[in-house]
């Protein structure tokens, strides 16, 4: 059965989207040294596989609602990971590489195994949008339909792709919990700032507002 999904003044639902993958890894950002997903997507990873879809300086996307459309499953899992990070500056004007040798860490994760989700939101113009909302949209759901993108969409991390395509009717996974804090928004800095909500998952189904609560300041969140 269909949800129920905010419309914006003119009337006009959210655009959707189906997302899937192996695996998944949406990082905690309070955990600094192991990395531990949300049971869940998040809006900010919503954010990035609407936007590896289709991207436009004149709009954001404001995703309202994410479905998880498969059963919720962990599993651990050891990943190699690099400490030597260069400024901008040192990668690009002086040309300084990454050792990934010398600087390698061992860190455990606990990721999402064999995850699918239906990603609900809508298109934000900005001041300097030359087209409609509607036009975007509709450029949105060409590129679903095609299965363009301009980058492969990930789940979380790189390692993790994601599949996409239009919406079907698969039902959402009858599961209700309180989630707690969840990311909300990442906002560039710096310093790098963060955003929260009361996360909560209503038979299978995370409703995201439009605002978060200020979130403590996030140094290298994942």
């Amino acid at each position: 059965m269909p949800i129920a999904l905010p419309r914006l003044p003119s009337g006009e639902l959210p655009v959707s989207v189906q997302v899937w993958g192996d695996a998944a890894l949406f990082t905690r950002p309070e955990f600094r040294v192991e990395r531990m997903s949300y049971a869940v997507m998040t809006p900010t990873a919503a954010i990035g596989v609407l936007e590896s879809i289709f991207w436009k300086p004149e709009f954001e996307w404001v995703p309202v609602a994410i479905e998880v459309l498969r059963p919720i499953r962990q599993f651990s899992l050891r990943r190699n990971e690099t400490h030597d990070l260069p400024s901008f500056d040192e990668a690009v004007r002086r040309g300084r590489r990454v050792d990934t040798v010398a600087n390698r860490e061992q860190r455990a994760a606990l990721c999402l195994r064999d995850v699918a989700y239906r990603i609900h939101a809508h298109v934000e113009l900005r001041p300097h949008a030359t087209k409609t909302a509607a036009a975007y949209r509709d450029q949105f759901r060409r590129r679903v339909g095609r299965g363009s993108c301009f980058q492969t969409p990930y789940l979380g991390t790189r390692e993790f792709s994601a599949a996409f395509g239009p919406v079907d009717d698969t039902p959402a996974v009858d599961v209700t919990e309180d989630l707690g804090l969840m990311l909300h928004r990442i906002i560039p800095g710096p310093p790098m700032r963060s955003t929260l909500f009361d996360a909560k998952l209503e038979r299978g189904v995370v409703r995201i507002p439009r605002h978060g609560i200020p979130g403590d300041t996030l140094v290298g969140a994942g």
